[in-house]
């Protein structure tokens, strides 16, 4: 990617991901980038491409907005459909990328990563030079969402959502925060509906924090 081109931007990580590490330990995972990583690069559209990985967090880029758009909405459809896997959130952006020694900079790649950090798990929150660079605006349904202020950046944007196929039936273990596609095999919370826990440990640990409120 030669310097100075105007590009998309995506940037994504795992919602609750400190949690999991903190309850199932670094193993665990390190066990979970790795499929991670399987499912975003399963996920890419066209000349989209994964060049920047730190911890949990992706950056992929692509000339085109639609082929990143699309992308987008795989990342999330893919990881919905992991049982016991964490939720995903992400921004998109548009604009101009210096490449050097294969490191990218710029304020556009520092605004996607605050419009990323702001997103709800499940969605992808996209700016406005976003969507004006696409070319098929009706690729998937991109909500608006309002105006927001990011530090460090001079002016509000208004931003929309994707939040593209997903499970509509899930649950969320309130300790590691993975998630619970199929609660027959899960581990449930007596005598409470509708919480249910990956395994006896994450409950054992709701039950401590519990009693310590007590």
């Amino acid at each position: 990617m030669s310097s100075g081109q105007n590009t998309g931007i995506l940037m994504a990580d795992l919602s609750g991901y400190s949690a999991l590490t903190e309850t199932h330990g670094a193993f665990s995972a390190a066990n979970l980038i790795d499929r991670y990583i399987e499912i975003v690069n399963d996920s890419l559209v066209g000349d989209s491409k994964l060049t920047e990985r730190v911890g949990d967090e992706v950056m992929i880029m692509s000339a085109s907005a639609d082929n990143l758009l699309s992308t987008a909405a795989m990342i999330i459809k893919n990881t919905a459909r992991e049982d016991n896997f964490l939720r995903v959130h992400g921004g998109l952006h548009y604009g101009e990328v210096l490449t050097r020694n294969n490191s990218h900079f710029g304020s556009a790649i520092n605004l996607t990563s605050r419009i990323a950090k702001k997103a709800n798990p499940g969605t992808f929150w996209c700016s406005q030079e976003f969507i004006a660079a696409l070319e098929n605006k009706s690729l998937f349904t991109l909500t608006p969402i309002g105006r927001y202020r990011f530090k460090n950046i001079k002016e509000e944007n208004e931003l929309a959502e994707l939040t593209g196929e997903c499970q509509t039936s899930f649950f969320v273990d309130p300790v590691c925060h993975m998630l619970i596609l199929n609660k027959e095999i899960a581990v449930k919370c007596p005598g409470v509906e509708e919480i249910y826990f990956c395994s006896t440990g994450c409950l054992g640990i709701y039950n401590s924090l519990k009693e310590s409120e007590i």
